[in-house]
Formats: structure tokens, sequence, C-alpha cells
């Protein structure tokens, strides 16, 4: 019989089991990581990094070792930024690794003995108690009361129930009752089990093997970068090489000095301050987003959360509190709702859309009593919070009667417990024997509806004992069940007295139902707020669970997924082929009983459609998902390190509304970067244009090399640093997600880069032009033309901080201290730039007169009102 997908092991001899187990231990074995000078050199491996280390060589080569070494130290600080975060990301298989237990309780050759659990090999019994973890996969034997905690592996909210029937070898994980799982945590009970797989070959070897071979994700900006990097670089040398060839053939220039003219043309073209805006827009942005309980680990996820189209959620902890609650109470001839979430007794009952007082309703009274007294759990307060000592379930059942109005403390004096029958798979219920203070004898039990109900021959009905009508009680639960609500049923016979409760007791029946519970993993509010957000941003959510249909289902409807809402399960997407498989990715909401596989499966298929994927989870079933995701999204209270450590994203709140405000904020640093790359651009374009029009016309370079890149430096430190503070624009979170596949610049951003560089060019060139011609010196003539383009860029900074809004509207200079401050300082620099005489002989330059000011300032606001009036025309014209 095969007990799960792959075939296990045979128990061999005792003797093979000792000489096995240094051969093969129960470890994971470690991933073939690289070493940190392959980390680092990795850094370097991209086509702007060699643009700007080939910019660094040029300027090397010219003689400006200190412009040279500036350039060098932008590449070498973005590597180590690199180099730090993607070491973090590393040590995602040394946390599940962390996961195995040390000691294990095994039979060895007859004996009793624990040994290290790295020692376990195939065919070892294992003996397991409340507390302990599972050292490895295990094929049940024996089972007493054992409950294992499986969240980390299935998403199941409560610990599930063992027995030692087999299972159907295509039973979901969460349905393999005769498994135990390596790493799992046993809750409550006994049981001794044979190992069948141990190290790499258990689950949670297999996730880690799954792990190791998900690749790293360009993210969209950097593939755009990519793409752009590589045009330009093709531009510059086009360009360099054309300047060259007609300099020389056409003008009859000198090689040499052509080479110089084309080395200040390639110099132009690089955008040497771009990756470091680039960072720091990110590094404000991880700033900002810690703020609002989002901790990034990995520096690119801020502008990826600002291209997401859709969230793979998981159910359990995410978009609900991880904390059962009684949300119906079923009694016979009353259906009441139970207000309130959670452990916190804070709540009340409504019946038919009015509030009902257990008062008023004495079932209510009953019912609670028996769940309170049938429980082996207990809730204490914390400060605000409510910490719960058991069973979630049961904490749910105590919760229950204190909202009731009982007193834990005085039903228990009232009625102290005799003897139990602890809840067992086997009969699916628990029953607990109390006496009271007068002589008399009661039993309360609780279970499985279907196991109760047999049990029982009458129900309480209006006070009294009338016989029960199974039928109309199973309905009911059908219903209640549909919508994914857990059922739970109490019971109570009046016994003469006992000094004991024995099984047949209990089996002989003659017990009265008091009624029906539906519990439920209440959906966080806040979540059903943030669905609805994202959704109203365009982005879509999927939910991805280990739980049941029906429950996963209703928690879809509830936090508000879709309308109407499409599911199915694990099972059903494992009869698919790749094709159907997309189809079903991309067609449903929720995916129920879903594996780590199915996890990783679904998240690769939207991401081949092209969608962009923030995956939330806290299991380590969810490591390999969250890892190929382009932002994987980990919860930092609940969540396991392994989850943490595979993602980009972590919740220091676990609230999924934290997603919502992080992506809002991923959106306005992507826009930051963006209007960076578009202020930028035209300043080099303008120099460029500049020395191409001199080639063509056969005129002096109108500006050197050397004062290109102090343009280039000193506006990037400071205008172009101001945008990466701008505050995120209004209406942000109202568009749907950029296309990661479009282009960083559009048409719209070209031909705003276009206008700007023929402005920067005409005022430029005009400046250095009219100056010659009045008389001005060639340094003086330089030095306007170097101030002009500088003011230029000045005012363009207040057009671009507002690519389409105008720059001088309402709020528009809100929030500008940033702008004003890097104005304040590229002055001051700019007049040192004209007037030091260090800088003079430095750069090449002789201060321009008076009437040269006012004409580089009447540019400026020439500049400034053409960029207005296009907006004004786009707007008008509905671009």
């Amino acid at each position: 019989m095969t007990l799960a997908r792959r075939p296990h092991g045979t128990q061999p001899a005792p003797s093979t089991r000792l000489t096995s187990s240094a051969q093969a231990p129960a470890a994971l074995p470690p991933p073939a990581g690289r070493g940190p000078l392959q980390r680092m050199l990795a850094q370097f491996n991209n086509v702007l990094i060699y643009v700007l280390l080939g910019a660094a060589a040029i300027t090397a080569l010219l003689g400006h070792m200190v412009d040279s070494g500036v350039i060098a130290g932008v590449v070498v600080i973005n590597a180590l930024i690199g180099f730090v975060q993607e070491g973090k990301a590393e040590r995602a298989l040394d946390a599940i690794r962390a996961m195995l237990p040390f000691q294990a309780q095994v039979l060895r050759e007859g004996r009793r003995e624990e040994l290290d659990a790295r020692q376990l090999v195939p065919g070892d019994i294992v003996f397991l108690a409340s507390g302990d973890r599972v050292p490895a996969d295990l094929r049940l034997l024996d089972v007493h009361n054992l409950r294992i905690e499986e969240a980390a592996l299935t998403g199941e909210s409560v610990p599930a129930d063992k027995q030692v029937a087999p299972v159907d070898s295509a039973a979901a994980l969460g349905d393999r009752a005769c498994m135990a799982y390596s790493g799992t945590l046993v809750a409550c009970g006994q049981g001794t089990g044979l190992v069948v797989a141990t190290g790499a070959a258990t689950e949670i070897g297999r996730i880690s093997a799954m792990l190791d071979a998900v690749e790293p994700l360009a993210t969209p900006l950097l593939r755009q970068l990519a793409l752009f990097s590589r045009r330009l670089t093709l531009v510059t040398l086009l360009f360099a090489g054309f300047a060259f060839a007609f300099g020389t053939l056409v003008h009859d220039y000198s090689a040499a000095e052509m080479f110089l003219a084309a080395v200040g043309l390639a110099v132009a073209l690089i955008p040497e301050g771009l990756p470091a805006i680039m960072t720091i827009a990110l590094a404000i942005g991880v700033e900002r987003m810690a703020r609002r309980n989002a901790i990034i680990r990995r520096l690119h996820a801020v502008e990826t959360l600002g291209s997401v189209t859709v969230i793979c959620t998981d159910k359990t902890g995410t978009l609900t509190r991880n904390e059962m609650t009684v949300r119906r109470v079923l009694a016979a001839q009353a259906d009441f709702v139970v207000s309130g979430v959670g452990y916190a007794p804070r709540g009340g009952f409504a019946l038919d859309g009015a509030e009902a007082s257990p008062a008023q309703h004495p079932v209510l009274a009953g019912i609670a009593r028996a769940a309170l007294l049938c429980n082996d759990a207990a809730l204490a307060r914390a400060g605000d919070a409510w910490c719960l000592a058991g069973d979630p379930t049961e904490g749910a059942l105590v919760s229950f009667a204190l909202k009731a109005g009982l007193s834990e403390h005085a039903e228990r004096a009232a009625l102290p417990r005799v003897d139990a029958i602890p809840f067992e798979s086997e009969h699916r219920f628990m029953a607990t024997l109390h006496h009271d203070h007068a002589g008399g004898h009661d039993i309360f039990l609780k279970g499985a509806p279907e196991a109760v109900i047999a049990l029982c021959q009458w129900q309480l009905d209006g006070g009294g004992q009338r016989p029960l009508d199974a039928a109309a009680w199973q309905r009911r639960m059908e219903g209640a069940a549909a919508g994914g609500l857990r059922l739970l049923a109490v019971a109570h016979r009046r016994v003469p007295a006992l000094a004991e409760l024995r099984m047949d007791t209990v089996t002989a029946g003659q017990f009265t139902l008091l009624g029906v519970l539906g519990l439920e993993d209440p959906p966080r509010d806040e979540a059903v707020a943030a669905v609805a957000r994202c959704r109203a941003a365009g982005i879509r959510i999927k939910m991805i669970t280990g739980d049941h249909l029906a429950t996963a289902r209703a928690i879809g409807e509830q936090v508000g997924l879709a309308l109407p809402l499409s599911a199915c399960t694990g099972a059903e997407l494992a009869g698919l082929d790749d094709a159907g498989f997309a189809a079903a990715a991309a067609a449903n909401d929720v995916f129920a009983r879903a594996s780590p596989e199915d996890k990783l499966r679904l998240v690769t298929a939207l991401q081949e459609r092209g969608e962009v994927i923030a995956m939330t989870g806290d299991g380590v079933n969810d490591a390999p998902a969250l890892k190929q995701a382009d932002v994987g999204v980990a919860m930092g209270a609940k969540g396991t390190e392994a989850a943490k450590e595979s993602a980009e994203m972590v919740l220091a709140d676990d609230n999924f509304a934290t997603i919502t405000a992080a992506i809002e904020e991923g959106r306005g640093v992507y826009d930051n970067i963006r209007k960076a790359i578009v202020f930028i651009l035209p300043t080099n374009g303008g120099e460029a244009g500049m020395l191409l029009v001199a080639i063509m016309l056969g005129l002096t370079m109108p500006i050197t090399p050397v004062q290109i890149l102090w343009i280039n430096m000193v506006t990037a430190v400071t205008l172009a640093l101001a945008l990466a503070f701008e505050a995120t624009e209004l209406g942000v979170m109202a568009r749907p997600p950029r296309d990661p596949a479009a282009p960083v610049l559009t048409g719209f951003l070209v031909w705003r880069i276009a206008l700007v560089t023929t402005l920067m060019v005409a005022g430029g060139m005009g400046m250095f032009l009219w100056e010659l011609r009045q008389g001005a010196s060639l340094e003086a003539a330089r030095c306007a033309a170097v101030n002009a383009i500088v003011i230029g860029e000045i005012v363009y900074l207040f057009n671009v901080r507002r690519l389409s809004a105008p720059a001088l509207g309402r709020g528009a200079l809100a929030g500008s201290r940033s702008a004003f401050a890097a104005v304040a300082v590229l002055v001051v620099l700019q007049l040192l730039f004209t007037y030091l005489p260090a800088m003079q002989q430095l750069f090449g330059t002789a201060p321009p007169g008076a009437g040269a000011w006012l004409r580089i300032a009447g540019f400026g606001i020439v500049l400034f009102a053409v960029v207005e009036l296009e907006k004004a025309w786009l707007r008008r014209a509905g671009g």
C-alpha cells in the first residue's frame, strides 16, 4: 500500500538500520551556494555598470582622476548594497534545516533510547509525545489522542487528528491522517511511528529542494533598465563614432582632436548619477515602508511592489486571525449568531437580527456550560491580549462561554471534574464526568456531530427534553458546513453516582443534544478593506491554502476576493496538463487543499502569463513560492523563519492591509525613479546635442568633457536626489498596475525628453555663441553655457515634480522642502564653480558679465513656460 505520493521505504532489519545510520543522516543537505567573491563579482554583471566603468576609464584617460574616482565609487557602492542584500537571501535553506529536531526517542535492538535525530534511518521506530517535534516522516503505527500542528506544511488552522488507518495514495497532504511529517509539532497525545523518510527525502526536504531550485527573478525595472542600458550603449557608440568620422572626414580635424570630442560626447550621454539616485530612491522607500510595518529585506522589492498585478495570499494568519471563534450556535428551535472575533471574550449574541441575552435564552447558558466544562484549554489575559494554553478549538469554546456570562472558576468549582475520556480519532468525542455538591453526577460530551448525535436520544427544546429529530439537525448542519464552518456538537446526560467514567457508559447513549457550534478562523477586519483597495487599484487577489474547499470559499467570499467567486482544489489541478493548469490559474480565485508544489506551480504559471506576483505566506510550505514570486511577503509575528528568509518583505504586524500600504509606497518610488530618469536624460541629451551641433558646423566645442562631468554630478547629487524624496502623489492607487513589459520610457516621456533636450541645446548653444559674438572669451562663453544648462535644470526640476499636473497649481509646491534645499545647495556650488579661482583653473572657465546672467535667467523662464504650456495642451487633448 502506498502511503504518500512518493514510495516509502520498507522496514529493514535492525542490523541494517544500525549500520546505515551514518550513511543516511536525517539532515537536509547544505545548498551549493556561491562564495563571497562570486557574489561580489555578480554585482558587476550589468550593462549599465559596464557603461559606467567605461566612463570611469575614459575620464581617467582624460587625466581627470577625481571624476573617474567618483564614477567608480558609485559603481562600488551599488555593488556593496547588492552584495549585502543577496547574502541575507541565502539563509533561507538554513532556516528550513534548523527546523529538524536534535533528539528523538527511538526503539533500537529492543531497547528504547534517545539519540541524535540526524542518525535516524528508514525502518527506525520513533516514539512521539506532547511537545515533541517530529524528527522524520513517520507512518503511524499506534496513536493515543495524537494531534499534530501541521500549519507550517498544510496551512490548517487547527492541529490534525491522527490515526493508524491507511488513506488513499492520492490524498492531499492535509488529509494523510496516518502520517506524521518531519518538522511538525505534537500538540497533544502520544504515538509511535515507523520512519519512512529522512533528510532530503522528507516532505520538508522536498520543499527545501524546490526552494534551492528556484532561480531569482529580475525585477521589472531592472529588466527595463537592462534593455535601456543596452540601447543607450549602442546609441552612445554610434554617436561617438559618427562624430569622430564626420569631424575627421568632413572638417579635416585631426584624429586626436576628434577622439577627445568623441570621448566628450560619450561622457555627455552616460547618466553617471542614475544608479546612485535609483539606490537612494529605493532606500527612502524602504524607510517609508518600515514606518508602515513593512520590512524590506531586498532593495529591489520596493519598485517591484509598484508593478504587482496579482497577490497570491495564504489564508490562515494572513487573511484570517489564526484564532478559532464560535460564530453560530444551533439550538433546537433557534439559530444564534455570535459576534466578536479571536480569543478575547468580547461580543454577544443575536437571534433573527435582534440582540439575544443568555438570561432570556437558557439554552445558550446550557450549551456554554457544557463547552466550558468538557474542555482542557485555558485563556489568560496579558495586557490587552488574550493568550491560549491548549487546543485552538477548545480555546474558542472557553471564549464563547465567557461571552455567555459564565465564570470559568465558578463553573468548575460548582461541578468539579471526576473523570474524563480524552478525544481520540477512533471515537471522535471527548467526555467528562462531574459531580455537584448535592450528590448528582453529569456527563458532558463534545465532538464530531455525527459521533455525538449517534449517542443522543433526546434534544433540549424550550427548556425541556423532546425526542431527537436527527434529519432536521442534519439539514441545518449541512447548511452551516457549506458556509465554511467547522461543526462541533455538545450533549449532556444525568447519571447515577459514578466513581469513574467508562467507555461503555458513554456509548450506551441516552444523551440529550444541547446544540451544535459552528466555528471558524475569522477574517481580519482590516483585510476586507485592504482587499477592496487592491481591487480598486487593478490588483487581483488569489487565495492559495491547504485548508478545505468550503472553508476557503467562505473566507474568500467574506473578504470579497471576487464576484462571483470561483474555486478549485489541488486534486483538480493535479489532473490538468500545462495549458489547462495555466487556464485554471488565471480563472480561479481560491485554490484549496493546495500542496507546496501547487503553490509554486501556480505562481510560475501566472508569471508566464506576464503577471507580476506578490506571494504572502507564513509556513514552510510557502517558502518555495515566496522565493519564486516577484515579491515574497512573509508574516513577521507568526511566520516561520524559513518563510521570512525566503521573502523580500516581512510584515511586522502580520496585517494584509500593510501590503496595500507597501504597494502604494512602491508605486510612489517607481514614479520618483521615472521622474529622475526624465529629469537626468535631457541634461545628457542637451550636452551631447551641443557637442554634436558644434561638430556638424565645425565650431569650437561649447563645453568640455570635464565641464560635462561637473554638470552631471552636481545636478545628480542635488536636484535629481531631491526627486527621490518626493511624496507619493494622490490617486496613485486609483490607477491600474503598470504593464511590466512596458518600457521605462513611454512615448509621452520620450516626447518630453526630446522637447526639453531641444530647449537645452538651444539655450546652451545660443548662450555660448551669443557671448562669443559679444566679445567674451572662450572660457567666459563656456561658463555662460554651463550656467544656462544648470539654470534650465533648476526650473525643469519644478516642472518634472508633476509630470502632467501644473507645477504651480493648488498644493503643487507642498512637500517641496527637499527641492528648495537642493536648489540652494546647487546655487552655492555653481557660484563657486563660476567665481572661485581654483575652480576656474580646474574647469577652464571665467565669470560671465551681468548681462549674461539676465539672459541666463530669461532662458530659464522660457523653458519653464514652454513645458507648462505643453502640459496644458496635453491635458486639454486628453493625453
